[in-house]
């Protein structure tokens, strides 16, 4: 479940005080829109509202500075149903936002999210507001990693930022306000916390930071989010087959988050955690057909069934099924293992030269990789595990390589 945009996401903001640039929808009138721009310099900034997780929206062009409530008026008509292409699928706005235009000298970025790797929260923060953060290199930005009980403490945030060479005058107003945003990440069942970018507005002789963008991703199951009132319809985009059918299990225990990435990729991914859920379908990119959390210790029944479903829709155009997660606190490894070789057995028929990765740890993880070990020497199937003790990059990296050779193997073959 995630959101873009001030439209909706200015409501989290609301929640912890934390300023953000003033948002009109595309149902304002001339007069809003012409106040608006008065109290900001005679610029406002338009921009297209979508559904769901939709980000890079300034690199599409897609982000529009009117200096005229004329120009504001034909951006509106521009963008209020515009297309935009993310990976393979093309998704349309349906409206937009008008939002005041805030002067800076400066951009921040600031995130919040799981770390799989060090299995606690991590800010990230960047002195340098609209980029994407895997393009900056690890010396232009620093990842505060803090305990969750304690959150996140003013002098984390001094250091980073003056390991960063932030100005000084910077310094103090972001102290006060980004912890702000560990509160609304702990209360309200979020996953992943994004404001990019951050400007820092001058008020009177100090600086204010104010929020001129959002990305939020929500735990579904944590009832937290429900309590911020969003409509669920602004969570979704246009619904596949394969979605609606996996939609069906989310009564049952354990998670059933899954988007349809790419009907044209080659790796199948079962994915546990939200985390994990981030740092694969990152790393896989194109070839992740679909983005998946399937934890929260789901029956044997539930597993089974959203393995059934997943194989009968990408097994036969899949050349690896890939088993990823970190270190499970409560999931029985067995259980999600055994309802996904089980279901791999009566569909292998699909795809016999389908091949296998796994990298989990946590409850059971022996016991259930010896049992998917057996299913596989059984029918043939080649695979490779991974304990808890291998990095989750490192195994989405073999599953990568792997991929590559089937690929040229086959067309090494079709070339015969």
């Amino acid at each position: 479940m995630q959101l873009t945009g001030l439209k909706y996401g200015k409501r989290i903001l609301d929640m912890v005080e934390f300023p953000y640039s003033p948002t009109l929808t595309e149902e304002a009138s001339i007069e809003e829109i012409s106040k608006l721009m008065a109290d900001h310099g005679g610029r406002c900034v338009i921009k297209p509202f979508f559904t769901g997780g939709i980000g890079k929206k300034g690199k599409a062009g897609l982000v529009k500075i009117a200096k005229s409530v004329h120009e504001a008026v034909d951006a509106k008509k521009e963008l209020y149903f515009a297309k935009h292409t993310q990976g393979t699928n093309v998704v349309q706005a349906n409206g937009v936002t008008f939002e005041g235009f805030i002067p800076s000298e400066a951009e921040i970025y600031v995130s919040i999210t799981a770390s799989t790797e060090h299995r606690q929260p991590v800010m990230t923060l960047i002195i340098e507001g609209g980029v994407d953060v895997e393009d900056v290199p690890p010396e232009l930005k620093r990842e505060i990693r803090f305990n969750p009980s304690t959150g996140i403490k003013s002098f984390h945030i001094t250091d980073a930022l003056t390991e960063l060479n932030c100005p000084n005058a910077y310094i103090s107003p972001l102290v006060a306000f980004l912890p702000k945003l560990w509160q609304a990440y702990d209360t309200y069942g979020l996953i992943t916390l994004e404001l990019n970018p951050i400007r820092m507005k001058k008020a009177g002789k100090r600086f204010v930071p104010v929020a001129c963008d959002i990305k939020a991703s929500f735990d579904q199951d944590n009832p937290g989010w429900k309590r911020l009132g969003f409509p669920e319809e602004i969570f979704s985009t246009d619904i596949t087959d394969f979605e609606a059918e996996i939609n069906t299990l989310r009564t049952y225990q354990g998670q059933s988050d899954v988007t349809e990435l790419n009907p044209e990729g080659s790796i199948l991914p079962f994915i546990f955690g939200g985390g994990a859920n981030s740092a694969a379908t990152e790393v896989l990119g194109d070839r992740a057909i679909i983005s998946s959390d399937f934890g929260g210790n789901p029956p044997y029944e539930k597993m089974k069934t959203i393995a059934d479903i997943s194989f009968k829709h990408w097994l036969a155009d899949s050349n690896v099924i890939l088993l990823i997660g970190g270190k499970a606190n409560n999931t029985d490894i067995f259980v999600t293992f055994k309802a996904i070789f089980d279901s791999l057995k009566e569909h292998i028929h699909l795809n016999p030269n389908i091949q296998v990765v796994a990298g989990r740890g946590g409850p059971n993880v022996i016991r259930g990789m010896v049992y998917g070990r057996d299913v596989c020497d059984n029918m043939k199937v080649p695979y490779r595990f991974f304990g808890y003790d291998s990095s989750m990059v490192s195994v989405l990296e073999h599953t990568i390589h792997l991929d590559d050779w089937i690929m040229e193997n086959e067309k090494g073959k079709a070339a015969k």
